[in-house]
């Protein structure tokens, strides 16, 4: 009676153990900051070009806080770079480009309070559903013109595309849980009811 009683707790603590690490695998590989997410493949090579095509630089000084390109391509998340610019992903509301000199200038200028990282700041999330901005994949260097016309893309409505992966990303995992938790569920049940049988069998 007592070897029942150790499976059930082992099943037990395997599916408590197992959960947090499923959840934890399902956002492994967060994004880098401060890159727009048609970017992200051209970041994942070991060797990364300058936009500008000026120079190479490896990924582990991606975000480094050391400016390499003299566009800015390799300091997207930080303020090292006085021409760059920083990705707000804003999911749920208008995702925009600010300069990269806001990054962590303890004012919050994205309403996901992405730019805020270094925790000298607390920005609440004020995000609310919007429209998108256009982004193409390439040698984008922004200008001073470029950067103010992006609030006039912004206001284009239409589905936010980043905001719906999300959403079906964190579906994905709710469902995966559900499926360990009843899991679980089941076998310690299966293991409940052959106990109880051995009891009666024994009496």
């Amino acid at each position: 009676m007592e070897h029942g009683h150790d499976r059930r707790f082992l099943t037990l603590s395997f599916c408590v153990s197992f959960i947090p690490f499923l959840y934890a695998s399902s956002f492994s590989n967060p994004p880098l900051l401060g890159i727009h997410p048609l970017d992200e493949k051209y970041f994942r090579p070991e060797v990364i070009k300058c936009k500008d095509g000026s120079k190479s630089f490896t990924r582990d000084r991606v975000n480094d806080d050391f400016c390499d390109c003299l566009d800015g391509t390799d300091e997207p998340g930080t303020s090292a770079c006085p021409t760059g610019k920083f990705y707000c992903r804003n999911v749920g509301s208008i995702p925009r480009f600010i300069f990269s000199s806001r990054v962590n200038d303890r004012f919050c200028d994205c309403c996901d309070g992405s730019d805020e990282y270094d925790g000298s700041i607390n920005c609440p999330n004020t995000c609310i559903m919007g429209g998108n901005i256009d982004y193409k994949t390439g040698s984008y260097v922004p200008t001073i013109r470029d950067m103010s016309s992006i609030n006039e893309k912004e206001t284009r409505s239409g589905v936010n595309l980043e905001d719906l992966i999300q959403k079906l990303k964190g579906l994905k995992v709710i469902i995966i849980l559900q499926a360990v938790l009843i899991g679980c569920v089941v076998v310690f049940r299966i293991f409940h009811r052959r106990a109880r049988s051995k009891k009666r069998r024994l009496r």
